[in-house]
């Protein structure tokens, strides 16, 4: 009997949080746990002694560079001997007290009341995830087919599926995974009211129309008003505050309704998308997803300009087998009352992001996460269909071949921007998409204007390229930061992912792959001469890369983008590339060139 979704979705809540706890709080000591129906089983265990219970996992798909699978869990008193099954969500309320207890400084009804708080969040991330199981699975080739199978969200966070401010039927409408449509919302307002910058010919009013599928006389515009789109969830939230209801009292700003094309959300649920379009929307929105409150700041859409300046002035914007997709315009609402209070942003701040994806160009693009994520039991996952469609009797060079093809399109050309520009980019696996249209990796693009790092090393290129990056204080980083940074976002996120999915998978074990991604960075630093060669010696030799601190952050209860991206929000972990050589030496083994 195939098991339910409930309890699919409870064992996925304590996969993601145990992995979380054991990266970043106690790693827990390797045992075997004694069966009576076959031979011992793997297992980690914890001792929990603020809760004054042990708690053991059974590993059943271990890796040495992404997410255990754990199966069967126990539990006992730590002065008893014996062990009792317990459900995962039982043991994950007892990891969830554990972890507050070791890691909450300031203690009181505080600590206990974040505690409350993330368990809540917890148990929504659950909810929805079992809602998503008894979802229809998405086609497997198109853009916004894959934008949509993200059944468990991301491995390595607390509360990967939760969604505060969204309830299940709006969800059903404005996420993802059931596809829904809608129509943007409309707003006029008058033109000095209304600030926008654009890093192309046509301007951010121009393109706030082309995403509207209508010309002025249509709209109703008056003269000089401008047009502003805006997601119907943030529509309804502005128009309930004071400030905004003000202005639509005083005429300066007027509410048009429902206009345009229907769009559909993207993974990240705020970037908007219709097949049809030149242009995607990233919004603002009054729903907390995971870590934070999706608000778009603008430092960041003025970061999004510039660097699209800075791309096609370094004659970067598009590499043959690579593309950066521009987010080259924005625009927002001047609000007064809110300005007057100490915030810059209104509400209304919108990305216009380029839309590659159309037509027959969408068919086959998928995110890495979406490639590499967990399959609902009984399934096999996006990146095993594409091995298997392209792969012979040999499971595993077929998988090698696509690895290094897929370094190819993604990997190096990452590094290579850095290493001849100064430019980072936050290359995690949402971020990253191939083109896999004929099952094999041909080509790699990025996105997000919030995901630039510039060197500090190289801002005066940087700056006689384009002047006004010397005014974004938050774009500029110590190279060694970028390094860390990096380090986690390309490979720990992402390219982590991917050889963990293949070991998971059966295609290849995750130790050829390792060596294969050894081998090609020592070929990047032989090849590159400045930042891509430190960058890519950092990430071999380190004992130990960075990783991100997703668990602390909840536990902290911090919103990180409003915060920023302070200290806490990335820890060290043990480099399994490192490790590797070490087995590598102790064996006599090298690495060819």
């Amino acid at each position: 009997m195939p098991p339910s979704s409930q309890g699919v979705a409870e064992a996925a809540a304590f996969r993601s949080f145990a992995n979380g706890y054991r990266r970043e709080i106690d790693a827990g000591i390797p045992v075997r746990h004694a069966l009576a129906d076959g031979p011992p089983a793997p297992c980690v265990e914890w001792n929990l002694r603020s809760q004054r219970v042990a708690i053991r996992a059974e590993i059943v798909a271990p890796s040495l560079c992404g997410a255990q699978g754990f199966g069967r869990l126990w539990t006992r008193h730590l002065h008893e001997p014996r062990w009792r099954a317990v459900a995962p969500m039982r043991a994950l309320q007892d990891l969830l007290g554990e972890a507050y207890a070791r890691c909450d400084e300031g203690g009181g009804d505080g600590a206990r009341e974040r505690e409350l708080d993330l368990l809540g969040r917890v148990l929504d991330s659950y909810r929805e995830t079992a809602r998503q199981l008894d979802l229809t699975p998405p086609g497997d080739g198109h853009f916004i087919e894959a934008e949509r199978a993200l059944v468990f969200g991301h491995w390595l966070h607390p509360t990967p599926k939760s969604r505060q401010g969204l309830t299940p039927w709006q969800a059903k409408a404005y996420g993802p995974e059931e596809g829904g449509e809608f129509r943007l919302v409309a707003f006029a307002a008058e033109a000095t009211r209304v600030r926008h910058d654009s890093a192309i010919a046509r301007s951010a009013p121009e393109i706030a129309l082309d995403l509207l599928g209508t010309d002025a006389a249509r709209l109703g515009l008056r003269p000089g008003e401008i047009a502003l789109p805006m997601h119907p969830l943030q529509a309804e939230a502005l128009l309930l505050s004071p400030d905004i209801a003000a202005m639509v009292e005083a005429g300066t700003l007027r509410p048009l309704g429902p206009v345009g094309p229907r769009f559909t959300a993207t993974s990240s649920l705020r970037t908007v998308y219709a097949p049809d379009g030149d242009w995607m929307a990233k919004f603002s929105l009054p729903v907390t997803l995971t870590n934070s409150l999706r608000v778009n700041r603008m430092a960041e859409l003025q970061a999004g300009v510039a660097v699209a300046r800075l791309l096609a002035r370094s004659g970067e914007a598009g590499q043959p087998g690579f593309r950066i997709l521009a987010d080259p315009a924005y625009l927002t609402l001047v609000c007064p009352g809110r300005q007057e209070s100490g915030f810059e942003e209104s509400g209304f701040e919108t990305v216009f992001r380029e839309n590659p994806f159309r037509g027959e160009a969408a068919r086959g693009i998928a995110t890495v996460a979406a490639l590499t994520a967990e399959p609902v039991p009984g399934r096999p996952s996006r990146l095993d269909l594409l091995l298997r469609r392209v792969g012979g009797a040999d499971r595993a060079h077929a998988a090698r071949t696509w690895f290094s093809l897929y370094l190819d399109c993604m990997v190096v050309p990452v590094i290579a921007l850095y290493d001849r520009h100064g430019i980072a980019l936050e290359a995690h696996q949402q971020n990253a998409l191939l083109d896999v249209a004929e099952g094999w990796p041909r080509r790699g693009f990025y996105r997000d204007n919030q995901g630039f790092y510039l060197s500090q090393a190289a801002r005066p290129r940087i700056e006689r390229l384009v002047p006004e990056t010397g005014a974004i204080a938050a774009l500029f980083f110590d190279d060694r930061e970028i390094r860390r940074r990096l380090a986690y976002y390309l490979v720990v996120n992402q390219v982590f992912s991917v050889i963990a999915r293949m070991g998971y998978d059966g295609h290849v074990r995750e130790e050829v792959l390792l060596d294969d991604l050894a081998r090609r960075l020592e070929t990047i630093a032989r090849r590159m001469t400045g930042l891509g060669r430190a960058f890519a010696r950092s990430v071999l030799d380190e004992p130990a890369l960075c990783t991100k601190a997703n668990l602390r952050v909840r536990l902290a209860d911090r919103d990180e983008l409003a915060d920023g991206e302070n200290a806490g929000t990335y820890i060290d972990m043990p480099n399994p590339l490192a490790a590797r050589r070490g087995v590598r030496a102790s064996s006599g083994r090298v690495l060819a060139s």
